[in-house]
């Protein structure tokens, strides 16, 4: 891995070599920026271009999407730079995605406005294994902590866009079959006329899955997953500058799983996880020439229950109930102001804590090229009391002929507040010494980032990233004796280093590929366990006519991982995995395509007991009307 660390030094000298000899940095070069002329939402919760945006961002468009075949979003989200994920098992099995190794309860994930957090569960995270591919339009994924405007608890955002509201009336049926009994049916409808739109997305998808745990070896059985969710949203014009916005999602998932205990606590692999998601939220937007102003409503519920044969052993029910204030104003020249106000609600069972936050974020720019922006939030937490979160970030735009380097670097902080199942297990009879009665400490977290893009001829993008987050008194689960929550003492740590790229070989060949190398460190030294060292991928995609391939490998390198009783974590192996997609468009109304997940059929896992799916294949068509 040090090759890999000096080839990124190098590049990184070199390019910034280059942009010290240019001749001409007045102007920058028209056609190398289209790319950074696409508008982002998710880096200042307001449309600016991505020139302006200092924050390491990935955006998935709705092609690429396609491109993958994943019905899973965490599968699509597997190939993205610095995004670890880890499942234990088949598809609807529990997974958690890790921005940067930091927890994937650090991770915010946002669909349509909605947060899709869950407060039922331990820590207030996304059943990320729900969500599914179908419907989605646009992902973007933005890297190291965002606390400014999203919460000061938020490691990184994942936003989620679902099928873009396209003028005209749009319909569209798909289904899709394969292997371990899985198919998946769906439909789309959308209409967009004259300030009024709406959209609807229904999936449902059933899978007979696999044995999914090593353990599992008496009576070995397969582990299958059932989903249906279906999603809404509908805007409506009041008045030129006023508009009404409507979103509402129901998700629901039923996960079979080993290795659970009946009333008898015996252990017995007849386990069913049943998760139940409903979510509405209402916004009315007023927008001038100079300002925009917006109040949002989201309410969320959860009801999850875990079943040991055939009978109920734990449930919980959650929810989170979101007032918010989000304004902008552009009335001075070379500034934006971006400001919000929220007040949050989480509820977990019988209990609940308030939250309010207040942010304000500053864009400067101080030319076509330099862009500066900074901000504070403050957050008072019912529990945990006020804290003060910030964030500076900056860029530069460097014309080099027919390339632009685009230099940025940004720091920011934040905290967590212990969730409410946490603070209440360790005072609970389920909990023993040594996190029996322990009072849990709120975390805070900080972290930098700095580095450059290259962009040429809207042919070439390629990235390098330096980043280092440090997490204090991080909570974790005592997974030595099982005694409940416990806190470390002192700094865990991410850092280290990126570099993605996106070539375009010839008018039907594109290759992307990203490398990720990172350190991780609990405060006592030791690797923080289920956080690869690397983590790569190579994309290359073939378009032409009606016909488009796609081949996706994915590596994981120098992962570790604990389990009961075990003194020291354990190595897993190194992997790499190879999918293959084609599509095939007969007509305008009528597609076709096919996909070969771990096609060189290869035997590996992420967590310890766990396996991961072999080779399967699936097709599956797609009809518009």
């Amino acid at each position: 891995m040090k090759n890999h660390v000096s080839v990124l030094n190098s590049l990184a000298a070199t390019l910034i070599s280059v942009s010290l000899f240019a001749q001409d940095n007045s102007n920058t070069s028209p056609t190398s920026l289209n790319a950074l002329e696409e508008i982002v939402v998710t880096a200042h919760r307001s449309p600016v271009q991505l020139r302006r945006v200092a924050s390491s961002i990935t955006v998935i468009s709705k092609d690429r999407i396609r491109a993958m075949g994943n019905l899973s979003l965490p599968d699509i989200l597997r190939q993205t730079p610095a995004v670890g994920v880890t499942g234990s098992g088949g598809i609807g099995s529990q997974s958690s995605i890790r921005i940067r190794g930091e927890e994937s309860f650090r991770t915010l994930m946002i669909m349509d406005g909605i947060r899709l957090s869950d407060p039922s569960g331990p820590q207030v995270a996304t059943q990320s294994e729900h969500l599914l591919s179908s419907g989605i339009s646009k992902v973007e994924i933005l890297r190291g902590p965002q606390g400014l405007s999203y919460g000061a608890d938020a490691g990184g955002i994942i936003n989620v866009e679902s099928n873009d509201l396209e003028f005209g009336k749009n319909f569209s049926i798909g289904s899709q079959i394969g292997s371990r009994g899985t198919s998946q049916n769906g439909i789309s409808l959308s209409t967009n006329r004259e300030g009024t739109s709406f959209s609807f997305n229904a999936t449902d998808l059933q899978s007979d899955g696999f044995n999914a745990r090593f353990s599992d070896s008496a009576e070995p059985d397969d582990d299958g997953y059932e989903n249906r969710s279906y999603h809404a949203r509908a805007t409506a014009k009041v008045t030129d500058e006023l508009e009404f916005k409507l979103v509402h999602r129901d998700a629901s998932g039923e996960t079979e799983y080993d290795n659970c205990y009946d009333s008898s606590f015996l252990v017995t692999n007849n386990c069913l996880a049943i998760y139940n998601f409903s979510a509405t939220r209402a916004e009315l937007q007023y927008e001038s020439n100079a300002s925009t102003h917006s109040v949002s409503y989201t309410s969320t519920k959860t009801d999850r229950d875990s079943l040991s044969l055939g009978v109920s052993s734990f449930a919980s029910k959650g929810g989170l109930d979101r007032w918010e204030y989000l304004g902008t104003n552009s009335s001075l020249e070379n500034f934006d102001f971006i400001f919000g106000v929220d007040l949050e609600q989480e509820k977990n069972g019988n209990n609940s804590r308030d939250n309010k936050g207040y942010y304000l974020d500053v864009l400067r720019d101080f030319s076509n090229d330099i862009f500066i922006s900074g901000g504070i939030r403050v957050d008072d937490n019912q529990d945990f009391g006020e804290h003060l979160s910030y964030r500076l970030a900056a860029t530069y735009l460097l014309n080099l002929g027919q390339g632009t380097l685009k230099l940025k670097g940004n720091l920011g902080t934040g905290f967590r507040a212990p969730s409410l199942y946490e603070i209440g297990y360790n005072n609970s009879p389920s909990a023993y010494p040594p996190a029996f009665g322990l009072a849990l400490d709120a975390e805070e977290t900080d972290g930098y980032e700095f580095g450059m893009e290259f962009f040429y001829l809207d042919k070439l993008r390629l990235e390098a990233i330096r980043f280092n987050q440090k997490i204090e008194n991080a909570i974790f689960y005592d997974m030595a004796s099982y005694s409940g929550y416990l806190q470390d003492i002192g700094t865990s740590r991410s850092k280290g280093t990126e570099i993605n790229g996106e070539l375009e070989l010839s008018e039907s060949v594109r290759v992307i590929a990203n490398l990720t190398h990172n350190k991780t460190r609990r405060s006592n030294g030791m690797q923080r366990v289920r956080r690869p060292k690397v983590l790569a991928n190579i994309g290359v995609t073939y378009g032409k006519n009606s016909l488009s391939l796609n081949a996706f490998y994915r590596v994981s390198r120098d992962s570790i991982d604990e389990s009961f009783g075990s003194p020291r974590p354990l190595a897993l192996d190194d992997f790499g995995v190879l999918d293959l997609s084609a599509r095939y468009t007969f007509s305008e109304n009528i597609q076709i395509f096919a996909r070969v997940e771990n096609a060189l059929d290869k035997n590996y896992r992420e967590l310890l007991d766990y396996r991961s799916p072999s080779r399967g294949a699936f097709i599956g068509a797609e009809i518009n009307l």
